[in-house]
């Protein structure tokens, strides 16, 4: 996209008219807004903020800033909707103390030993993966590789039965799709029907799961029915819920994540070639990870996962020297942010070797992704693995994006090994 057109688009911005082409590049889009207008009031009235100060400003201040979501979703879904139900009962879209009582709970199956004790499984099953890539001599990066990763692995963290696991990434993208500022009926429909489906499978697991405890060190599912140390527990909503949430958010930004960086690299050749000297041709992968980790870091911050996140002021503020009324609806832009020079030297190169990258895909704050350590060794595993079993794939087509502006990644992207 050129910078006319860019400027063009931003002139008249809007969340809920969105063209075709900013979907395919909207950063373009992004560096006008934030030269032009950095906080942008939108056509219906909310603010949209591009610059990475003024969005880590919204992050950092929860006592101003609240991540509740049932003002704005109410008249969106509609009251009794699923969808509703869902997006204002998870983690994410809540404050304390239900944030922080779910978010303690996650955190304690997330531990550093725990994550650590789930590397040789991720492991096996990336090598799975890479063995029947191989044999085909391609495939998808998408469908054949990157989706099947998290969902095994939060798979795993609930202790899913692996007979039941077809219909997640599905119930998964549907939910999220949900999100998209302009909703259309299909993309309602659809999202509805899954949360319905999603939580009636859930249902009869967490009964069986409360006749069959697991291991709480590690069963998500188990720790979040017996409740924290206190005693508290959550209620039946509160558990069903937030486990659609755990599969969506541990799913959707993973399956991005290599997604696109695997598209990236191709697009990044010298870049490509970089890493590829990096991991070498016998690589020592305990010593490797600070390398890959930085690699997976700017993945992140090059194309990030979710581009965009939500706050609702509490009181009347100010912010990037704009005034805000109480109740006045903010869209954090993560993708603009993360791209933004004041923060990133060169921000729109691709650089596997960034050091000090305070990227904004994790969030920041309170909110911070309680995944984020178990979504970076995903990424080392995955993209180190793949890259030196197969240093030479391209793609065989262009690759199909999502169609999405909140989660930026590709639904298909074949390829050949070599």
């Amino acid at each position: 996209m050129d910078a006319a057109r860019a400027r063009e688009i931003a002139s008249g911005f809007d969340l809920r008219a969105l063209p075709a082409d900013f979907y395919a590049d909207p950063y373009p889009v992004y560096d006008a807004l934030r030269e032009a207008e950095p906080v942008r009031r939108m056509p219906d009235g909310s603010f949209f903020l591009t610059r990475y100060a003024d969005v880590v400003s919204v992050y950092r201040d929860a006592h101003v800033f609240s991540s509740d979501k049932k003002v704005e979703f109410t008249p969106k879904y509609g009251p009794g909707a699923p969808l509703l139900e869902h997006h204002t009962t998870s983690l994410v879209f809540n404050d304390p103390p239900l944030h922080t009582r779910v978010r303690s709970l996650i955190m304690g199956a997330l531990t550093r030993r725990a994550i650590a004790q789930m590397e040789p499984e991720l492991v096996a099953l990336v090598e799975r993966l890479l063995d029947g890539i191989e044999a085909r001599r391609g495939g998808d990066l998408v469908e054949d590789f990157a989706c099947a990763i998290p969902v095994e692995i939060v798979g795993n963290l609930l202790a899913v039965p692996r007979a039941d696991r077809a219909p997640l990434r599905g119930w998964s993208l549907a939910i999220l799709g949900a999100l998209e500022p302009k909703l259309t009926p299909e993309q309602e429909a659809l999202g509805n029907r899954a949360v319905v489906e999603f939580t009636a499978y859930l249902r009869d697991l967490v009964a069986d799961r409360r006749r069959h405890p697991g291991d709480a060190e590690h069963d998500v599912l188990t720790r979040l029915i017996q409740g924290g140390a206190d005693g508290e527990q959550l209620t039946e909503p509160e558990l069903l819920q937030n486990c659609v949430f755990i599969l969506n958010a541990g799913h959707e930004t993973t399956t991005n994540l290599i997604g696109n960086a695997l598209v990236a690299l191709e697009a990044w050749p010298e870049e490509k070639a970089r890493l590829l000297r990096t991991i070498g041709a016998r690589p020592d992968w305990a010593a490797l990870e600070p390398a890959m980790t930085l690699a997976v870091d700017e993945f992140l911050r090059f194309e990030s996962s979710n581009q965009l996140g939500n706050r609702r002021a509490l009181r009347a503020c100010e912010v990037g020297g704009v005034a805000m009324a109480e109740g006045a609806l903010v869209t954090l832009c993560i993708g603009a942010a993360n791209r933004d020079p004041a923060q990133f030297e060169r921000p729109n190169w691709l650089d596997v070797g960034r050091a000090n990258n305070r990227h904004l895909a994790f969030g920041f704050g309170i909110h911070q992704c309680a995944g984020l350590s178990l979504a970076r060794l995903e990424g080392r595993v995955a993209i180190g693995r793949f890259l030196a079993r197969f240093p030479r794939y391209r793609l065989t087509q262009a690759p199909t994006r999502g169609g999405r502006a909140r989660f930026r990644g590709f639904l298909k992207a074949p390829f050949a090994t070599a």
